[in-house]
């Protein structure tokens, strides 16, 4: 059974996704936050691909982020994630917040990415 809590945060997801679109020039940001850990990535809702990823778990992090919070992971994962992006020559995205409310982890990640160079 699906608690009131994930059926409302379902519900905001698809109500965005239906208004938000990546490509390859401007592919979407999308975040997804579990208990223990953070994710990230950049995604071409044409053709179907990921882009660039990061996470808490992503080798590189993993043992740097040990004895840090999860403020401190989120933006060192949107650093990451903008590192890489780079990498694939990616400046611009769409932020997609996954239906979570713009505070805490989700605006870390997304401050992290601005400081690492993405513009949204």
């Amino acid at each position: 059974m699906i608690t009131l809590h994930k059926n409302r945060r379902s519900r905001i997801r698809r109500r965005v996704r239906g208004k938000i679109s990546g490509t390859a020039d401007r592919p979407r940001l999308s975040v997804f936050k579990s208990s223990k850990h953070i994710y990230a990535q950049l995604i071409d809702d044409v053709t179907g691909n990921t882009l660039a990823h990061a996470s808490s778990l992503t080798k590189d992090l993993a043992d740097a982020l040990k004895d840090k919070s999860r403020t401190e992971k989120a933006r060192e994962v949107g650093k990451k994630l903008a590192e890489f992006a780079k990498d694939n020559n990616i400046t611009t995205c769409v932020f997609d917040r996954s239906g979570y409310k713009y505070h805490g982890v989700i605006k870390e990640i997304a401050e992290g990415a601005r400081e690492g160079g993405l513009q949204f």
